[in-house]
C-alpha cells in the first residue's frame, strides 16, 4: 500500500517512512525488491557452506553397508551407490561425508572386532531348528525383576 501512495504521489517520503516507521535505507531497498521481484520479500537463500553431492538417505545407506561390513573399502563403496542408488561420488567425497558423520577408522575397528563370522553361522544354525511360530520377542526397556506387567505401551 505504501509503494501505491508513493507511486500515485498522494503522500510525501517523509510522510510515509513516518506512517511505516522505515528508515530512508530500507524503504529504498524495498522498492529495489519491489521493482526487480514484484514482491517484498527477499528469496530464501540457500544453506550456507559446500554443496552437499550426498543426501541423507545415501549417507545412511553408507553407514549401513559398513556396519553390515566394515571391511569395504572407498572403491567398493563408490561402486555400490553409483550401480544401487545410481550416484557417481568420488571416493574422496564418500570419505568426507562418512567422516561429517563420524565414521572413523577407530569406529571401524571397533564394529569389525564385535563381528565374529563363526558365533554367527552358529547362531543361524541353532536358530534354524525352531519354527517362526515358536519364537516370542520382548522389548526390555521397561521390564525387569520388580515388574510384572508393562505400565506403558
Amino acid at each position: 500500500a505504501a509503494i501505491c501512495l508513493s507511486e500515485h504521489d498522494l503522500l510525501s517520503l517523509q510522510d510515509i517512512l513516518d506512517c511505516c516507521r522505515f528508515s530512508e535505507w530500507t524503504w529504498y531497498r524495498i522498492i529495489k525488491l519491489w521493482r526487480e521481484m514484484g514482491d517484498v520479500i527477499n528469496q530464501p537463500r540457500t544453506a550456507p557452506g559446500r554443496v552437499r553431492h550426498l543426501d541423507h538417505e545415501d549417507i545412511d545407506y553408507l553407514l549401513q553397508l559398513l556396519h553390515d561390513n566394515p571391511n569395504y573399502f572407498l572403491d567398493e563403496l563408490v561402486d555400490l551407490t553409483q550401480t544401487n542408488h545410481f550416484i557417481s561420488a568420488h571416493f574422496t567425497t564418500i570419505f568426507n561425508e562418512l567422516n561429517c558423520a563420524g565414521m572413523s577408522h577407530k569406529r571401524l575397528k571397533c564394529i569389525a572386532s564385535e563381528r565374529n563370522e563363526e558365533l554367527c553361522a552358529a547362531f543361524i544354525v541353532h536358530m534354524a531348528q525352531y519354527d517362526p511360530s515358536e519364537l516370542g520377542f520382548i522389548d526390555e526397556v521397561s521390564k525387569d525383576e520388580r515388574t510384572l506387567g508393562r505400565h506403558y505401551g
